[in-house]
């Protein structure tokens, strides 16, 4: 029985929020509340209707959404029909090695290579046609195998499995085929429901459907589908996943297990009435397959707590990120260079250059890195090292009424705040890592009365550290100037930069009584003055970088109001225009280690523009605050919610050119 009702009850209570995870034992009950809280925010920020289910096949903690109710399937549904093809060739009514013929009258349009590729008259056999049908979704190989096994075997041999829903209606894109009309005009070519779905691959994954080595078979099949967009897109690389998908326009579903370290699970996600219906790998129905299976492996395989760095030397046997940068390093600094492999180990090739380096260093030839050492090697490098591009591409040109995806947006001038247009602007929403444009006004408004504390050094705490998302790749204990830290904060858009910078300043804005206050709270607390101050009415912080939460919002006419104020900060425009900067962090032991920033606007790459900050989150889209220079005037624009990263760049540019055309036309 699914604890569905119960789950999304607990879900409720942590819509977009980062929950924390206590360090137990794993336990069915304990993951299947964490699935929810980790997959339903997901769910209710997709822009379509969702059906979706996920269970380990060990444990059996599962979650379940509307995973009772009948959807479309799309090409899903050849999934029980490969199905029912074994079950037919095990009670000796189907041949799987009996050859038959691909005809003129087989093509169909869509997926496959059988159509497309091949002649008429080629021969195949059954199994052959089913390995089509399942790894390249191929539908002339479909209806092959459908005119071998009948249209009505699927549905009956469903009904024995106790899987009622679902059923295959007609013959591929031959709708006059369908011996269930009004279930065909419902749902096309075929219906399922996600426990259903997930019923049949779990008995697959046991062996239990038809025989073991039928069911190994047919696993084999999925295990060679070549959908990477959808399960495995945003697992660790080498992940297995066997798996079958479907997509016709607004329906895009997918079936699968997912081989994880901790055993194996089953995900379906079906969804319908998709407002996104590109023909695109980004696809929002697809994402949100990728998310829920990346959250769901997330949960059943927790990483372990990030070992803290020794103050001791490090030395041979040592492992990690450290250890790269050194190997990194050492190739770089010795001449000629060892050609140490960036593995990670420090073993005996390594200890013996760093041996090299000390020998030349005139240092005792230990093989271990003291402060001395340290000091001989120099800053750490990291692993890109490449310059800026020196040269931009053209300014755009103006342009009429601007096509956007973005769900609300903004223009005008930043000096006067005049606004020339925009779409949803005063509808507070989520607007992730913009977020940071308050968090870095906050402290350079500080700054500008204590300037002692640009070059004070902050020390990456492990809860800092450990703050999901975008980094700056500072590590816990490593130790970093205020003013490298806020370039961590705002090019590679670090969320554990921001929670650093949060903690050292909160105390700072303590006031009378808030003793039971921690410093971020105490940071964001006056993010949110601030923000009052500037008449930011529809907005409210919760936190420093963004990260989702039901009560963390902005809307774009706020957003502008911020950034128009922090362009008139000290130190604000030299932070948002930066490319690419080389801080340095400090760490335990002496070391130092190069931190290579890059800016996450590729709007920087085009003359012109000139900032301001990216956001990204599931709940928010794609966000982008931004500001361009033409003829000695400026323009501000902020984009919330666009359907992807590069078309909030291509929202942002049609509403420059509208805008600069606007002014043309009224000749300002």
């Amino acid at each position: 029985m699914l604890r569905t009702a119960h789950l999304m009850t607990r879900a409720a209570f942590c819509l977009g929020l980062v929950c924390a995870r206590p360090v137990q034992a794993a336990s069915p009950e304990w993951d299947s509340v964490a699935l929810a809280d980790a997959i339903a925010p997901r769910i209710k920020s997709h822009d379509g209707q969702v059906a979706a289910m996920v269970k380990h096949l060990q444990t059996g903690a599962e979650f379940g959404f509307r995973a009772e109710e009948p959807m479309p399937t799309a090409s899903l549904i050849k999934l029980p029909v490969m199905i029912a093809a074994y079950d037919l060739a095990a009670k000796g009514q189907l041949d799987l090695t009996k050859r038959i013929t691909f005809e003129q009258a087989d093509r169909v349009p869509g997926s496959g290579i059988l159509g497309p590729h091949f002649t008429p008259g080629v021969q195949l056999n059954v199994r052959d046609a089913v390995r089509l049908m399942i790894v390249f979704s191929d539908n002339a190989a479909t209806n092959l195998v459908l005119k071998e096994i009948g249209l009505p075997a699927t549905g009956t041999l469903m009904d024995q499995l106790g899987c009622p829903n679902t059923r295959i209606h007609a013959y591929v894109f031959k709708a006059e085929t369908s011996i269930a009309p009004e279930r065909s005009q419902k749902f096309g070519l075929g219906s399922t429901t996600a426990a259903e779905m997930v019923s049949l691959l779990e008995r697959l994954h046991r062996g239990q459907i038809v025989s073991a080595e039928a069911s190994k078979a047919m696993l084999d099949h999925l295990a060679a589908c070549e959908d990477k967009s959808r399960l495995a897109k945003l697992l660790p690389t080498g992940t297995k996943v066997a798996l079958k998908t479907g997509s016709v326009n607004a329906v895009r579903t997918v079936g699968g297990i997912v081989y994880g370290p901790s055993g194996p699970f089953v995900v379906c996600v079906l969804t319908s009435g998709n407002k996104d219906q590109r023909w695109t790998e980004d696809n929002a129905a697809q994402m949100l397959s990728a998310q829920i299976a990346k959250a769901a492996y997330d949960v059943f395989n927790p990483l372990q707590p990030k070992p803290s760095i020794s103050d001791g030397p490090l030395k041979s046997g040592a492992q990690g990120e450290l250890v790269q940068d050194l190997q990194r390093t050492l190739n770089k600094r010795l001449s000629p260079s060892p050609g140490l492999s960036i593995d990670g180990e420090f073993g005996p090739v390594t200890e013996q250059a760093v041996k090299r380096l000390q020998k030349e260093a005139r240092l005792p030839e230990t093989g271990e890195l003291d402060p001395a050492t340290w000091a001989a090697i120099g800053p750490l490098l990291p692993a890109d090292d490449s310059p800026d591009p020196s040269s931009k591409q053209p300014s755009d040109e103006t342009h009429h009424r601007p096509f956007v995806t973005c769900k609300a947006w903004i223009a005008g001038d930043p000096a006067t705040g005049e606004i020339a247009g925009g779409d949803n602007a005063d509808e507070p929403r989520d607007f992730a890592s913009t977020t940071k444009m308050m968090t870095v006004f906050v402290v350079l408004r500080y700054l500008e009365q204590h300037p002692q504390h640009w070059e004070q050094r902050l020390t990456m705490s492990q809860a800092a550290d450990d703050t999901p998302g975008s980094t700056s790749a500072v590590r816990a204990g490593e130790r970093v100037t205020i003013r490298d830290m806020l370039y961590g904060l705002m090019l590679p858009s670090g969320n554990d930069a921001s929670v650093a910078l949060a903690e050292y300043f909160g105390p700072f804005f303590a006031r009378v009584p808030d003793v039971t206050l921690t410093p971020v709270e105490r940071f964001v607390r006056e993010m949110n003055n601030t923000a009052e101050e500037l008449g930011m009415v529809r907005t409210r912080y919760v936190n420093p970088h963004g990260l989702t939460h039901r009560d963390h919002k902005s809307s774009p006419h706020d957003q502008f109001r911020l950034a128009a104020a922090a362009l008139k900060q000290a130190g604000f425009r030299e932070l948002v225009q930066t490319r690419q900067y080389r801080g340095e962090a400090e760490g335990p032991g002496g070391y130092r280690r190069v931190l290579l920033w890059k800016n996450t606007n590729k709007l920087l790459d085009i003359e012109g523009y000139a900032g301001v900050k990216t956001g990204t989150t599931d709940a928010a889209g794609a966000c982008l605050v931004s500001l361009e220079q033409r003829n000695g005037r400026e323009a501000l624009v902020v984009v919330l919610g666009a359907t992807s990263t590069d078309a909030r760049y291509t929202d942002s540019r049609n509403i420059f050119r509208w805008y600069w055309g606007q002014l043309e036309a009224a000749g300002k």
